[in-house]
């Protein structure tokens, strides 16, 4: 089912961060268009991870992020959803994928069982990231592709206005790392939301992305792939001849 989000951009004006004394970022403005998969990259220690938290309302800042709609009016609720680089869980707890998202998909305790309407809305958001086959299957046994289409899936519910993806696809194979984000820019077409994505490979970033934001504690370049690329702040940052 297409879905259209409310909110036509997020602006983020100025933002800074500081804590214990230390500045982590300095005065960050930059847009995330619905529509569009924005790739936020840098080095470790750039401030990527503190501009995600900032968004997502965990951090304090100074300055102004505005969620905004086509009208130029603030969207009062914002829908987040948050994929991990990885999830962190005992491999032999015996958890399926159906238990993990029916945690989230129903307020019964899991225990109690799960009904066949919560099982049919796992499975309806499973298929929309080609993995229904997983639902009986226990978490431990799939595979790191796996998992985080699992967590796509849930991420997904309700759908979001902006998907944050913070290393999704970080020690996957190739394989695994191109089916995930063609899912991706699938579900960005289907719901029209505005995507963020943090990677460190800068050749997915140049095949996938819109919209690049090279960071170092503040905004270096922004722009087309090609454009941010082409930039000397890039090979300052990176080294010419990074990405081939």
């Amino acid at each position: 089912m297409t879905h259209v989000c409310h909110l036509c951009h997020i602006d983020l004006d100025r933002i800074s961060v500081t804590r214990g004394g230390q500045e982590l970022l300095h005065e960050v403005s930059m847009h995330i268009h619905c529509g569009q998969l924005t790739a936020l990259i840098g080095q470790n220690g750039a401030g990527k991870t503190t501009l995600i938290r900032s968004l997502l309302g965990e951090l304090p800042y100074t300055g102004k992020i505005r969620h905004v709609n086509e009208n130029g009016r603030d969207v009062p609720h914002l829908i987040t959803g948050y994929v991990p680089q990885h999830l962190e869980f005992d491999r032999e707890m015996p958890l399926t994928v159906q238990d993990l998202m029916a945690a989230a998909f129903s307020r019964r305790p899991v225990w109690t069982g799960v009904g066949a309407k919560t099982r049919a809305a796992i499975l309806e958001a499973l298929k929309e990231v080609n993995a229904q086959e997983l639902i009986d299957r226990p978490l431990g046994r799939c595979s790191g592709g796996e998992t985080q289409r699992v967590l796509l899936a849930l991420s997904m519910h309700p759908a979001p206005d902006l998907l944050v993806l913070d290393e999704p696809v970080s020690g996957i194979d190739s394989n695994g790392q191109t089916l995930f984000l063609d899912l991706v820019s699938r579900l960005r077409k289907n719901h029209h939301m505005a995507i963020l994505l943090v990677s460190h490979d800068l050749r997915l970033v140049r095949e996938y992305a819109d919209h690049v934001v090279l960071l170092d504690k503040s905004v270096l370049a922004q722009g087309a792939p090609e454009y941010v690329f082409g930039t000397p702040e890039f090979d300052r940052v990176f080294g010419s001849g990074e990405v081939s």
